[in-house]
């Protein structure tokens, strides 16, 4: 049913459509404000995956008392 359900053609159009209701203007603070949420999701999941392991650090001071 959707074997080819995005071809080039698709995306031509939906670029054209997104020009058209935000204009040339706002597209590149568009794009830089969806980067910079980007690289803020992506330091946020690097600091909850560090949070659930234990530092070196501690682990010494733990096995020390």
């Amino acid at each position: 049913m959707f074997r080819n359900a995005l071809e080039p053609w698709h995306l031509v159009l939906i670029l054209a459509v997104v020009v058209l209701l935000f204009g040339s203007k706002k597209l590149p603070d568009m794009a830089r404000g969806l980067g910079k949420s980007m690289r803020i999701l992506k330091s946020e999941a690097k600091a909850m995956k560090h949070e659930d392991q234990p530092h070196p650090a501690d682990r010494k001071a733990v096995g020390q008392e």
